[in-house]
Formats: C-alpha cells, structure tokens, sequence
C-alpha cells in the first residue's frame, strides 16, 4: 500500500495528490464557514461601525468575494508544493508553460483581491453615509459617495501595479516612472478634465451649493442633483436634465437661490398721467394695508417712483419667507387680482389702455 501512494504521476508521488484533493475538498465544503469567521473576525477591527452597519450586512457585502480569494489562495499554496511535470513544460517565445501557469494563477489572486478591497471600500461607504445621514447637511452624502467612487479609482491602481509586479514582473520603480511621464503627458492633454476635477474638490469643500440647492449659473436655473467628478448634474424648472462641468460652475457667478432668507416679488403698475393726487395716494394706501393684511408677507412698500410723459409709476414690493413656489405664485395672483380690484373702484386706469384708445 505505501508502495503505491508513493508511485510517481507525473513528477509527483501519489500521495500528494491525494493530500491536496483532500485538502481542496475540505476548503471548498468548508469555505463558507471559514470565510464568514475571516469576515467577522475583519468586522471586529471597526468597533465603531457596529452602530452603523451590522454584522450581517458586512458579511453579506464581503462574503462573496472573501469565498473565491481564501479558495483560490489555497488553491495556489497547494499546487506551489507540487513539482511542476517536465512532460507538460513547453516553451514558447522564451516563455514556458510553467510560468504561463503561474502568472494566470497570481491574476486571478490580484483580481479577487481587488473585488474584495472594493467591496471593502463599499463597507467603509455604508459606514460614513449612515454617519452622514445623521447631519442636515446634504454635501456630506454626496462627499461619501464622491471619494467612494475616487478610492476605488485607487484600487483598481494598486491593482494595476500589483498585476505588472506580480504577474507580468516589471520593476515596479521604472514602471511608477514611466508612469509619472506618462501621467504629465496625459495632463497637458488632458487640462480641461483636470480642471474639472480640481474644481470638483472645491465644491466639495468649499460648498457654494449642495445637492437639492436651487441654483442659477449663467442662464441656468434648476436644483442640483448629483455632483460628479467632471461634472454637476441640474434639473431644470422645465423638468430637462443639465450637465455642467464643474470648472464652469466655480469660475462663473453662481446665485444659490436656496440660500436667500426671503423671496421677493415686484409689481410696477403703469398709470395714466391724467390720474389725481388724491387718486395716487387713496391707491398708494390701499396697497399698503393690502399687504399688511396677508400673513404670508413679512415686509412691502408701495410708492410713486416715476411720473413720464405716458404714464405715472406706482411700485409695490413684497417680502414673504421662503415658502413653497407653487404657493408664491398664488400669493401674487391674489395681490394682483386685488390691486385691479382697488383700481377699478378708484376709477383708476392704466396707462394701457388710454394708448388702445
């Protein structure tokens, strides 16, 4: 019996196989409880996300991949005590099989290594968006997800090099060198999106606006929705969708309408130059306790301001707080139709209709 598990397959006795079958079946009925111990065991280094995150939600994200890179990584550990059969070495272009084998073996390690350091990434996330959550702050949900998407930028960096180290075996040091001339070639190609990208972190921390602020920029008017690295997503009172690159939104004058304490409304009314003092002041008066009379107005005024050869200025302004726009609007409807109101029982015209005569 010893005589046969030490007969030779293929450069290897038989025992060995039969150890690393062993082993490969005990990983792979095994691999998900080994794996959810590794999670849990990963989860208690962050005592603080408990309170955000839950234990099963973290397994749930990571479980997955943690499965596929513990196997493969016994998987390669297994195999590497083999010895490599001379019958199946073949070279090619100065490449053997053997190292065609084991470069395809470190790949498929570095790809399920980087799944798993995203999805580690996505846990980090959950944990600073239900912090987030906890502030009126919008910008800070949205500054989550903006250095989410930047730190898996990263990864997938770190994953690149480790591929070029590991797999392809290039000296890591020239290759970040070629790099950083590659990289400044790239820029001075390339300026307008660093721009934006620059001008995306100053939104980020200097925050002239935040998601949901209604903003105008340029002829531009709309509640901002999204906030990317290149470009600031707006929707528009006419329900379109605006993209507008994140330089243009520094660098041009930008009104943040959500910001204002009141909303303001103006009513010039055109009179006739035939109308009397007594009528200017009997409406000029009648303006003025009609706005003390609605409780949704804070402040107005309601004064001559300009008497011409074709009509006579009566200007009424009002101040309310910052209410809803639909019932703005019905506020002004109901203070013109009002004004016409006082008007007409003053006998007052306006200067229109005298010119329609």
């Amino acid at each position: 019996m010893s005589e046969f598990l030490h007969t030779i397959i293929l450069d290897n006795p038989l025992i060995s196989y039969l150890w690393i079958a062993g082993i490969l079946l005990a990983m792979y009925l095994l691999k998900g409880i080994v794996s959810r111990f590794l999670c849990g065991l990963l989860y208690g280094f962050f005592p603080g996300a408990k309170k955000y995150v839950s234990r099963e939600q973290f397994i749930a994200l990571v479980l997955i991949p943690m499965e596929w890179f513990v196997v493969w990584l016994v998987v390669i550990f297994s195999f590497h005590k083999l010895n490599f059969p001379k019958v199946l070495e073949i070279e090619l272009y100065k490449i053997t099989s053997k190292e065609v084998i084991e470069a395809t073996g470190k790949a498929i390690l570095v790809i399920l290594f980087i799944r798993l350091l995203r999805r580690f990434i996505d846990f980090l996330a959950l944990v600073l968006k239900a912090k987030a959550d906890q502030t009126e702050d919008q910008a800070d949900n949205q500054l989550v997800v903006f250095f989410r998407d930047f730190f898996k930028a990263i990864a997938l960096i770190i994953g690149v090099i480790m591929f070029s180290k590991f797999v392809l075996k290039f000296d890591v040091s020239n290759l970040i060198t070629g790099l950083s001339i590659v990289t400044a070639a790239i820029a001075l190609a390339t300026k307008e999106s660093l721009e934006n990208l620059i001008a995306s972190f100053i939104i980020f921390f200097d925050k002239p606006f935040t998601l949901g602020d209604l903003v105008k920029v340029e002829s531009i008017t709309g509640t901002v929705e999204k906030i990317g690295l290149r470009s600031t997503r707006i929707r528009t009172d006419q329900k379109t969708f605006v993209t507008m690159p994140n330089k243009k939104m520094v660098d041009s004058i930008l009104d943040n309408l959500s910001l204002r304490t009141q909303r303001k409304a103006e009513i010039k009314l055109e009179l006739r130059v035939d109308t009397t003092a007594q009528q200017l002041m009997q409406l000029q008066q009648k303006a003025g306790q009609l706005l003390e009379q609605h409780e949704l107005i804070e402040s107005g005024t309601a004064y001559v301001t300009e008497i011409g050869s074709k009509a006579i200025n009566l200007q009424v302004d009002y101040f309310t707080a910052v209410i809803d726009f639909n019932v703005f609007q019905e506020l002004k409807q109901t203070i013109n139709i009002e004004l016409i109101s006082i008007m007409k029982t003053l006998q007052i015209e306006h200067a229109a209709l005298r010119q329609a005569e």
